[in-house]
């Protein structure tokens, strides 16, 4: 699983011209699940994301985890992310999970991010979504479960 991990100010996830989801500060994780992810998977990454230290602190450091500031994510599903762009010039999406698993997968990720004491806004699966947001920094990340230790 990959996820775009972006710290923000605030956030809009628009479907069909309708509001769907909004947060205030927090993160903006665009979630890519792809072909043999695992319940270990899902629960390394909302375990990352929930404690990841990318919040400044009093003294302008990055020491503080979204829990810690009482913001909240807005999880996007997004099945680009395992695309593959290394050959010719349009992406494989070969790598990427099944929609008939990945749906049931992402809820799971939305749960365990619940779980670790998030508060959590979701995208809508397979939707053409927009999403608006204030970039804090910016701050961007990229994780991606196969670096799990």
């Amino acid at each position: 699983m990959r996820a775009v991990i972006q710290r923000v100010n605030g956030a809009v996830l628009t479907v069909e011209g309708g509001e769907r989801a909004r947060i205030g500060a927090g993160l903006v994780v665009l979630a890519g699940l792809e072909a043999g992810d695992t319940e270990r998977d899902i629960a390394w990454i909302a375990h990352k994301l929930a404690q990841l230290r990318i919040f400044r602190d009093d003294e302008g450091k990055m020491n503080r985890s979204v829990l810690e500031v009482g913001g909240a994510v807005l999880l996007v599903p997004n099945f680009t992310l395992a695309g593959d762009c290394r050959k010719g010039r349009r992406p494989s999406f070969d790598r990427a999970m099944p929609p008939d698993e990945a749906e049931p997968a992402f809820e799971t990720l939305a749960d365990a991010l619940r779980g670790e004491g998030c508060l959590v806004q979701i995208g809508v699966f397979g939707a053409h979504m927009h999403v608006e947001l204030v970039n804090d920094g910016p701050v961007t990340f990229v994780l991606d479960s196969g670096d799990a230790p």
